[in-house]
């Protein structure tokens, strides 16, 4: 094993608390910077079947070509929660209404990628890269998004929760990526006292290396002592064992307090519904009742700070419209996406819808993509970042002109 790669297994393990990765790094600064406004970006892996979470109840064609899996209507038995006269949200999802009637959430259905690939590996890249059909794009759109804020870099500038760090956050940039359950604060062989010291007399020097090795200890020590405060809060701090929430709300609190953080990350599996989907009730809805209670917890874990904060829900492509064989669903297009925060005006399904008869399916068998994923990105972030157009164009290369609808979105 090569020095530098020893020294990132040994500092910042995936199986401890930091990945730091980038090609630099800098002092932190804390409360220098003017905004607290942030962005959250939790990403849906292994395409959730858009049509079950916000559905077109409206139309016969719906149910008609899913005769065990759709959604029964508002008012039935395990019927959705009415959004509109045509859309409702899947029960299962009953943790985030309270968003939705206050007016802070909103969906953007028939959208996706103008990609037609149906591979997860391929539809997830060209989303995290924000280039569709460009497999040869060397960075994430958020760690170009990191590139062109103002501000002194930090390495908790940008944080992903998970074991690995996604391609999203990939680049130039340092980033951090950590676990903020009980694995994640779990000492690492560089907590011994002996094995630290001798590392310190190491890296004293000013090479890129030393300074990496120090501003990397440095910050995990700084995210361990955070997350201990929170651990002595409301039961200990820990993770529900059912699901992602107990984290979720530690992340919220986490970004709260820390001004420094201006971009999260999230992904969460075990959406490709291939067999026995589920209809009210099943393998989806225990998914989206999970999915339901952690944003509902990341909310509540921001507190105040979440009228600064935009969150967006993506997944890398939509469910085929009519159910299989197996009583699920298969790869398909179009999606729905999500957009919550302080400046969303919500309560709306926006988007313009194609409709799931024949002729206006997309290939026949999935529902079409109306509306170009990078729209929706690139609104959220002139919102909320105030990126002129040449940043936003370094960020989002060649992405389409959000349409007057979607920057209802997010316009104040």
């Amino acid at each position: 094993m090569k020095r530098r790669e020893f020294l990132k297994t040994m500092a910042f393990s995936t199986s401890g608390l930091l990945f730091l990765t980038g090609n630099g790094w800098a002092a932190k600064a804390l409360g220098e910077e003017k905004t607290r406004k942030r962005l959250v970006v939790v990403f849906l892996r292994g395409a959730v079947d858009g049509l079950n979470v916000v559905v077109p109840y409206s139309e016969t064609v719906y149910y008609s070509a899913r005769p065990t899996i759709a959604i029964p209507r508002p008012g039935e038995n395990g019927g959705a929660f009415r959004l509109d006269n045509h859309f409702g949200l899947h029960p299962a999802l009953s943790p985030i209404m309270p968003l939705w009637e206050q007016g802070t959430l909103a969906f953007v259905h028939a959208s996706g990628s103008p990609d037609s690939s149906r591979s997860h590996f391929d539809a997830q890249d060209y989303m995290e890269t924000a280039t569709p059909g460009a497999k040869s794009t060397p960075d994430g759109w958020l760690n170009r998004l990191l590139e062109v804020l103002p501000g002194t870099r930090s390495a908790t500038e940008a944080i992903s929760v998970g074991p690995t760090l996604p391609r999203i956050l990939s680049g130039k940039i340092a980033t951090t990526n950590f676990t903020l359950n009980e694995a994640g604060t779990r000492p690492t062989p560089l907590d011994r006292p002996e094995i630290q010291s001798a590392f310190d007399r190491l890296y004293t020097g000013n090479d890129p290396l030393s300074i990496a090795y120090r501003e990397g200890q440095s910050a995990r020590k700084e995210l361990l002592a955070q997350i201990a405060e929170d651990m002595k809060m409301s039961d200990g701090g820990a993770p529900s064992p059912n699901g992602f929430a107990g984290e979720a709300q530690k992340l919220g609190r986490l970004i709260a307090r820390d001004s420094t953080i201006k971009v999260a990350f999230v992904a969460l599996g075990g959406w490709d519904t291939h067999v026995n989907q589920g209809s009210s009730t099943g393998q989806l809805a225990n998914r989206l009742t999970g999915l339901g209670e952690t944003l509902a917890a990341l909310v509540q874990g921001l507190g105040s700070a979440y009228s600064e904060t935009a969150i967006l829900v993506m997944s890398e492509f939509g469910r085929t419209a009519q159910e299989n064989g197996n009583t699920g669903t298969d790869h398909g297009h179009g999606n729905v996406m999500w957009v919550a925060g302080g400046k969303v005006r919500g309560g709306k399904v926006y988007g313009e819808w194609p409709g799931l008869s024949g002729n206006e399916l997309y290939e026949g068998r999935d529902l079409a993509v109306t509306t170009d994923f990078r729209e929706l990105i690139s609104a959220v972030l002139q919102s909320q970042f105030d990126l002129t157009v040449t940043q936003l164009n370094k960020v989002i290369p060649k992405a389409p002109r959000p349409s007057r609808k979607i920057r209802e979105i997010v316009q104040a």
